[in-house]
């Protein structure tokens, strides 16, 4: 027996508001808010910490602020665009 379009859409509803809560009170207050996959602004402050620590240790000549600043910067470049379905990435092919 299908389901009716009103379970589906209460069922919808639940699974946003667990997913993204700020983004659903948005939605029922009528104000704009960016989905949680689109809010990158930690990644951008991270990339910005990772070349802050990486300029120090090349200032400064140590290998060890070098590698973490490095680290660091490939995480954070990871995080600003973590999408692997966009164009060009070539990963593993398809099951």
């Amino acid at each position: 027996m299908p389901r009716s379009e009103d379970e589906r859409l209460v069922d919808l509803a639940a699974r946003l508001e667990r997913e993204d809560p700020r983004f659903a009170r948005a939605l029922r207050t009528g104000r704009p808010a960016r989905p949680r996959e689109y809010r990158r602004t930690g990644a951008w402050w991270g990339l910005a910490l990772g070349v802050t620590v990486l300029g120090c240790g090349i200032a400064l000549a140590q290998g060890l602020l070098i590698a973490g600043g490095l680290v660091l910067v490939g995480m954070a470049a990871q995080l600003v665009d973590p999408d692997p379905t966009r164009a060009g990435h070539r990963g593993p092919g398809p099951r």
